[in-house]
């Protein structure tokens, strides 16, 4: 994602109302930024998956949100980070089905679905890092 960050924000992941917090922060951000209520609804959608992710597997952790430029383009990126065990299996764990957590295991698949961009970065013991970003249409 090569972007122009502009204004990031920190949002500590800790506890379940962390994850209302940025839900909300979420759509305040998209909403200042124009998006429809679709794309809105896919980004909160996608943020709380991750979010939630991040609390249960990764044992909490911080995300980060953005508001991106690249030239005309703008957009709403957010990045999660855990220390948690991290994913020993990146492309099992993007098989929608798949968990270790006894969810229906859409979390990821989903997330991956509903963001423009999508990046997974983990490996076993150094937690996991997750980056998304929606564009709005020109």
């Amino acid at each position: 994602m090569s972007n122009i960050d502009v204004d990031a924000v920190v949002l500590p992941v800790r506890s379940d109302e962390d994850v209302v917090r940025l839900r909300q922060s979420v759509r305040e951000q998209m909403i200042a930024a124009g998006f429809s209520l679709i794309d809105q609804t896919k980004m909160i959608t996608a943020a709380s998956e991750l979010a939630r992710n991040t609390l249960r597997y990764g044992g909490g952790g911080e995300a980060h949100m953005e508001k991106l430029l690249n030239g005309a383009r703008k957009g709403v990126g957010l990045t999660f980070i855990d220390h948690g065990p991290g994913i020993p299996d990146i492309p099992r764990a993007l098989t929608d089905g798949y968990t270790t957590g006894g969810g229906m295991g859409l979390g990821l698949s989903g997330a991956k679905r509903l963001a423009d961009e999508f990046e997974l970065e983990s490996a076993p013991g150094q937690g996991t890092t997750v980056r998304i970003c929606k564009w709005k249409p020109y």
